[in-house]
């Protein structure tokens, strides 16, 4: 019989451009637990005592914020962002036609 060990993505975030993918993908869930669930992975990848100090939180105000379920602030939810020395971005969910494009410029 064979044990399968617990998956841990904290294990796979090494570098800047693997933790701005995950990210992103969590972005894209509707559950907002997914992405609370991922900084949390890469929290926990890049030291969560660091991580805390760098974004001005206590490390127990950290984990508290970072829980499934928590509704942590914006500005919290932003120092950490911040503090992981990523950026979060907006774009359009879908694309403009070249005709709505060409009315917009015509306003």
């Amino acid at each position: 019989m064979s044990k399968l060990t617990k998956f841990d993505a904290a294990e796979y975030l090494d570098n800047d451009e693997v933790i701005a993918e995950y990210l992103d993908a969590a972005l894209e869930d509707e559950d907002p637990n997914v992405f609370l669930m991922a900084v949390g992975d890469v929290a926990k990848a890049r030291g969560m005592a660091q991580l805390a100090r760098d974004a001005g939180l206590g490390r127990e105000s950290l984990y508290k914020a970072l829980t499934p379920g928590a509704k942590p602030r914006y500005d919290t939810v932003l120092k950490v962002v911040r503090a992981l020395g990523v950026e979060i971005h907006a774009s359009p969910t879908h694309k403009m036609s070249d005709s709505n494009k060409e009315l917009q410029r015509t306003r």
